[in-house]
């Protein structure tokens, strides 16, 4: 049984739509599981988080607060002025990273901590997280 011209040009059509739409959803996909979400702090607590969730925690480095543990291990706290949340981090903390400075830091949220797996600190001296300058109602500068 032979096709007419009109039934082929819908079967390619048809072919070329699932293409498309699977394409789509593997791109998707695909961007989903590289998606890092920033929250501040007061955001990070409200929210039920996945420990295997990639999240970016931002703020500023609460004075007195920076303990160093053995070898490379620091615990610091990050807040943006409403709520503060624990951030431990294991490596060599970025040189321009200080006490009362703005942070963004890279990594997940289990059992009450952040677990940092990339601390980033402020680019230059009138740097700080959206977030924070949203609260303190500054106009943003950086990010």
């Amino acid at each position: 049984m032979a096709m007419t011209r009109k039934k082929r040009r819908i079967l390619m059509l048809s072919v070329a739509g699932v293409l498309m739409a699977s394409a789509t959803a593997l791109a998707t996909v695909a961007f989903r599981d590289s998606l890092v979400f920033f929250m501040p702090p007061t955001e990070l607590l409200s929210k039920d988080v996945s420990p295997n969730q990639r999240l970016r925690v931002g703020g500023m480095v609460v004075e007195g607060t920076v303990m160093r543990g053995e070898g490379e291990t620091v615990a610091f706290d990050v807040t943006d002025y409403e709520s503060t949340v624990r951030v431990e981090f294991a490596g060599v903390l970025p040189d321009l990273f200080k006490e009362g400075e703005g942070i963004v830091a890279e990594g997940h949220w289990r059992d009450g901590r952040f677990v940092a797996r990339e601390v980033l600190a402020k680019h230059d001296e009138k740097y700080m997280p959206p977030a924070v300058a949203d609260t303190l109602r500054e106009p943003r500068t950086g990010i």
